[in-house]
């Protein structure tokens, strides 16, 4: 995305909104993401699944280990490692699962990038989504990171809730609170990726 386009949506976001105006003058400038592989995004996602960024690291390097120099997991080799192997990088037999069903995936060409990348982010969330392990959570995180969509509204995550909370003062729980989140959201469009960034940003 060029300088302008990103300072286009900035502009947009502190018209649009008070509270938001007041983040970005608080916090760091955010660039756009850079583009991802996206069968290598999904294994990094289910890898980094309810554990700490750090203990992600660490399975992810020794993960990346099994597979060579090159430390690429191709689907077919990772297809051909058994679940005991899969362990010794510290993975459970459940996330063991989850890597294979994700190189299915690829094996079938169910991730072409050029196809996926006409999908917009519905779209593509419920694609993702047939995959086991892969929710709508890990799906949307995808679409704002590897593939820098710019309009994705996150608003399971624990963290943009935490952020709403903060500092739109909401009290309400539940789907009030994810009804009432996607209301303040909706003037944020067409630019509701970096908006969640810079709530997210705001948790530092």
């Amino acid at each position: 995305m060029p300088t302008s386009a990103s300072e286009a949506a900035v502009q947009h976001l502190r018209t649009a909104d008070p509270v938001l105006s007041r983040l970005i003058d608080a916090g760091q400038p955010i660039d756009p993401a850079a583009h991802e592989d996206l069968y290598l995004g999904l294994l990094r996602a289910i890898v980094g699944q309810q554990i700490s960024t750090k203990a992600a690291a660490a399975i992810w390097r020794k993960f990346q280990a099994l597979f060579g120099p090159e430390g690429y997991p191709e689907p077919v080799a990772l297809l051909a490692f058994s679940d005991e192997e899969l362990r010794t990088a510290g993975l459970s037999h459940q996330k063991a699962g989850y890597l294979r069903a994700i190189a299915g995936f690829s094996l079938r060409d169910e991730l072409d990038h050029a196809r996926l990348s006409q999908l917009n982010e519905e779209e593509l969330t419920q694609h993702l989504t047939q995959i086991k392990g892969v929710g709508r959570w890990t799906a949307q995180m995808l679409c704002m990171f590897a593939l820098d969509m710019p309009d994705v509204f996150p608003e399971g995550d624990l963290g943009i809730q935490n952020a709403m909370r903060r500092h739109y003062g909401l009290e309400e729980t539940g789907r009030a609170l994810l009804r009432r989140m996607t209301e303040l959201a909706e003037p944020w469009r067409p630019y509701r990726t970096l908006a969640s960034k810079y709530l997210w940003q705001s948790l530092g």
